[in-house]
């Protein structure tokens, strides 16, 4: 299953405190299969068969779909000094 970085762990509650999506708020990542990627946007909360991943309350909803193209994944978040947020995935070794 998906895991974070620290740094994903605190840029994901940031957004969702800044952004007051709620306690159940959090991260969707969702596959887009016309265009071939992942899309990810900040959601007040899991869609019914989303895989949820908690850690540290930050929070990612996965699809079916991207659990699939996730797999054993790590995610990590940075924020440029404009405040622009990039999300990036490895493989776990």
């Amino acid at each position: 299953m998906l895991t974070m970085t620290d740094n994903a762990v605190l840029v994901i509650r940031d957004l969702a405190n800044q952004q007051d999506v709620g306690e159940d708020g959090g991260v969707r990542i969702a596959a887009d299969a016309a265009a071939g990627s992942l899309t990810v946007e900040l959601v007040a909360g899991p869609t019914q068969g989303d895989h949820v991943v908690d850690n540290q309350g930050a929070r990612i909803f996965l699809d079916s779909d991207a659990v699939a193209i996730l797999g054993d994944a790590s995610v990590d978040a940075t924020v440029d000094d404009q405040g622009i947020v990039q999300f990036g995935f490895t493989e776990k070794q």
